[in-house]
């Protein structure tokens, strides 16, 4: 049954770094729960209390809006191959702008300097607590491959077409919470 621990133990990486995807849970005070599904080999482990992910272009921007209105987060990992097994990581996150420097440091450390079209931040998580449980329920899936095709819609938008969409549609939540978008296009 469930286990919590204080920080990622070196079992409970290489459990992170085998999943093809990862959800996101995060709110803030009025608005509607976020729950987002991630792919796309975007998640590193950066210590034993840290990780991160790329961000990538969505149609919303809720997740960057709930971190910097409230910054609690959860990630949670559920095992689709191999043994059962769900991850959860408890925390607080930090928006990294894409012209910040956080973010440079670590697009060229922890993502060997590889941007994917349509990159637009990272999100960090400070870990407060790790929680493991069974997945006995979560059914076996076998996976064939990444979907290219956001990467393609942002290439065929283009780097000017990307922040005009930003602009249209990542700047406040659906609820209307700035996600600090704003800031970081006016820096460019």
């Amino acid at each position: 049954m469930s286990q919590f621990f204080k920080k990622i133990a070196p079992p409970i990486r290489e459990f992170i770094e085998r999943q093809k995807m990862f959800f996101t849970a995060s709110v803030s005070e009025g608005a509607r729960i976020n729950l987002s599904p991630k792919g796309s080999d975007c998640l590193r482990v950066l210590d034993e209390t840290t990780v991160v992910y790329l961000d990538q272009t969505g149609s919303g921007n809720e997740t960057a809006a709930h971190v910097r209105a409230d910054g609690r987060l959860t990630i949670m990992f559920c095992a689709f191959e191999g043994p059962p097994n769900i991850l959860r990581l408890y925390g607080h996150g930090r928006v990294l702008p894409r012209r910040s420097e956080d973010y440079a440091r670590l697009l060229v450390s922890v993502f060997a300097g590889e941007e994917p079209p349509g990159a637009r931040q990272m999100i960090a998580l400070d870990i407060e607590s790790v929680q493991t449980s069974c997945g006995y329920s979560v059914p076996v899936y076998e996976f064939k491959a990444d979907r290219p095709t956001l990467q393609n819609w942002a290439s065929r938008k283009g780097p000017e077409g990307i922040e005009d969409y930003w602009r249209e549609k990542n700047v406040r939540s659906i609820d209307g919470i700035p996600t600090g978008m704003d800031a970081d296009l006016t820096a460019g």
